[in-house]
């Protein structure tokens, strides 16, 4: 025992303790949770520290190797970052700092298991919403692609339309001019077919005289 002290005491620095929680680093509102700090040496004095706090700190002596600090009806301003020290009974020197322990205080929705759940909704509802557009989606291309479709085939009906017209008023215009000319080629053959239509009347008429015209239009009949 009297060789160990020597050795610490030749030492620079006392090594550094270590700092658990028990039963865990995350608890709920009102519950309770031990810090627990250890050490290589016995009869020391350790002393607990809360990194946000500098005024926060709570000493125990102990004559083994270790110091349990009990925290309870703990609340959220109790979270936060805690590490613990030793010295050696008779020394005014304290050891390294342990290593920082996050102490987490939730409200007993807002653990693990709730943020999981959280995250869990989370993926539901995009995974959800991103379904929801596609089902939508494809309606409305389909529609679009309906309505495109209808639109380029109502314009070819009206071009084949527009084209069928054309041939029957081209016709129209021509068979105008040409009815004229052939009415207009030769007046007389109508003129003697009205004649030998009233030929026989007027023969019957005056059976004597012959109309001057009539051998022409014989002449032409024949």
């Amino acid at each position: 025992m009297v060789i160990g002290f020597l050795f610490l005491l030749c030492l620079e620095k006392l090594p550094r303790p270590s700092l658990s929680a028990l039963p865990r680093s995350v608890v709920e509102r009102s519950s309770n949770v031990t810090l627990k700090c250890q050490c290589h040496v016995q009869n020391v004095t350790f002393v607990l520290g809360k990194l946000q706090d500098s005024g926060y700190k709570k000493e125990q002596s102990s004559a083994g190797h270790d110091a349990e600090f009990l925290l309870v009806n703990l609340v959220p301003k109790n979270a936060g970052t805690y590490f613990c020290a030793y010295k050696i009974t008779g020394s005014h020197e304290w050891s390294e700092k342990s290593e920082h322990l996050q102490l987490v205080v939730t409200d007993g929705h807002d653990g693990p298991g709730a943020s999981s759940i959280k995250t869990d909704t989370r993926i539901i509802f995009v995974t959800t919403f991103s379904c929801l557009i596609i089902f939508l989606l494809f309606p409305s291309v389909f529609l679009i692609y309906r309505c495109t479709q209808h639109g380029s085939s109502h314009e070819e009906s009206n071009k084949r339309t527009s084209h069928s017209k054309f041939p029957q008023q081209e016709a129209s215009d021509l068979s105008g001019p040409e009815r004229v000319s052939l009415s207009t080629e030769d007046p007389q053959e109508g003129t003697c077919a009205d004649l030998n239509t009233k030929a026989p009347s007027e023969a019957a008429s005056v059976p004597a005289e012959e109309p001057p015209g009539s051998c022409d239009c014989a002449t032409l009949m024949a």
